[in-house]
């Protein structure tokens, strides 16, 4: 069936009751739209600015399905142009990343300076006759550009607020529990796999702290993380009360709600934890991943309710933090999604710590993790099924936690202090259907729904 896509989708997530149709994962038309309506106007994540560093230098990224190049131009400052000459649409860059002085098409020739302006036309004299006005002929650019502590985002609409007030408190503490783990570098390389399922299905998953000991029973009983084995039994206990070990769910949480739909769910890292962490000092990689919230800037900038904050945290629509490393769940259509994944290292750590680091990234998520080899297959029988006619009639349940626990407010910041629940996965539904009810940017800054208020239940 398809459905009538100008909505209204609120009805089609259920905040009281805690559904969500199953069609949204599944309608061609709805898709569309969210290409529109949420790609085409978000802020998406393009690179670090590692990566560009110089004049020249550019990253090939994607908004949506779109092509985009992520780029310095001479001066310096950093462009996002569509990847398609104004001529016949072309890709005007092929290459996934490098230096280039200029932009050309491979059909007939139109080249593109890095600031994205018409500069050569083949024939402009004796075909066009001087009259094909090149300063109307440029490649399209991207509304605007920003980067938040090295983090590059552009969004293709010009009336998209400013990049620091779409993050929120929110946000930009999801960015922080990676920004502030020192002086980051990307290690080179991206990691891109395909995998059959829609990719809001992907970004549900993160928050989802319910699934860990059933679907990765087999990753924890691997032993895939031997620093755990090499510990005596003392550091092996004291491991356990640091909540790490034994794959688990850890039942503490802490769900983290902002405004557009950023959020951020997962373990709350006590006082205890925090000290039994420290007690085992660089014993285990894992754990010096944290070891940023002891220093005074980091608590600072993250707050109290940052620094206790271990779980997950989803730049609405498509941008996941964890450890040291980034994701991207890129839309490929309603059934496949392209998962990107970016790793950093510190630049003051030792050869050996950022092997560790490396280690970790290539064997825990991306195409060859044990984790997400788990995840993908649970996404992608998922998606196989919401195509089903019967299945279509019944409801996603998403009640966990649903009105149990008033939510706290401390320092503007939202969050909710309870056990495992699905929190923000509803919120990031109710985010999407505002989205995509939004005919525009002035339509979603006034009907978007604000972080809650003390005492909410939601």
């Amino acid at each position: 069936m398809l459905y009538e896509t100008k909505g209204p989708f609120r009805t089609m997530v259920d905040v009281e009751s805690g559904t969500v149709d199953r069609g949204i994962y599944a309608d061609e038309g709805i898709y569309q739209l969210e290409l529109e309506r949420i790609f085409a106007r978000a802020w998406n994540f393009m690179c670090h600015e590692s990566q560009i560093k110089k004049p020249g230098d550019f990253f090939l990224s994607f908004i949506g399905e779109e092509s985009v190049i992520a780029t310095r131009d001479k001066k310096g400052e950093l462009q996002v142009l569509l990847n398609s000459c104004r001529h016949r649409g072309n890709a005007v860059c092929r290459a996934e990343e490098g230096n280039a002085r200029s932009f050309l098409c491979t059909y007939h020739g139109w080249t593109y300076g890095l600031d994205g302006q018409l500069i050569g036309v083949p024939g402009y004299k004796d075909f066009y006759h001087e009259q094909l006005d090149k300063s109307q002929w440029g490649l399209v650019k991207a509304g605007k550009v920003a980067s938040y502590k090295g983090f590059v985002f552009a969004t293709m609409d010009p009336e998209a607020p400013d990049l620091e007030e779409y993050l929120g408190e929110v946000g930009r503490m999801g960015m922080d529990l990676l920004a502030e783990k020192g002086d980051l570098e990307l290690v080179g390389g991206v990691q891109k796999n395909l995998i059959g399922c829609n990719w809001k299905l992907a970004v549900d998953n993160l928050f989802d702290w319910y699934h860990p000991q059933i679907s990765h029973a087999s990753a924890f009983m691997s032993g895939f993380r031997p620093q755990l084995e090499k510990l005596s039994q003392e550091d092996q206990e004291l491991a356990k009360i640091a909540g790490i070990g034994g794959g688990g769910a850890r039942q503490l949480q802490r769900a983290v709600l902002g405004a557009y739909g950023h959020a951020i769910g997962g373990p709350r890292l006590t006082k205890i934890e925090r000290d039994a962490r420290a007690k085992l000092g660089d014993k285990i990689e894992i754990l010096n991943n944290d070891r940023f919230r002891e220093l005074p800037q980091a608590q600072q900038v993250l707050g109290e309710v940052g620094i206790d904050t271990a779980g997950h945290p989803n730049i609405f629509p498509n941008l996941w933090m964890t450890g040291f490393q980034l994701s991207l769940r890129l839309p490929r259509g309603p059934s496949q999604c392209e998962i990107w994944w970016f790793t950093f290292v510190p630049k003051e750590a030792s050869e050996e710590r950022k092997k560790v680091i490396v280690h970790g990234a290539n064997h825990v998520f991306g195409a060859a993790g044990l984790l997400e080899q788990d995840d993908g297959e649970n996404w992608d029988q998922s998606t196989r099924a919401m195509r089903g006619v019967v299945a279509s009639r019944y409801p996603l349940n998403f009640q966990m936690g649903l009105g149990q626990t008033p939510v706290s407010v401390n320092e503007g910041v939202a969050y909710i202090d309870t056990n495992i629940n699905e929190h923000p996965q509803l919120w990031t539904y109710r985010a999407w259907a505002e989205w995509m009810d939004a005919e525009s940017w002035a339509q979603l800054k006034q009907n978007h729904s604000a972080a809650p208020k003390v005492g909410d239940l939601i």
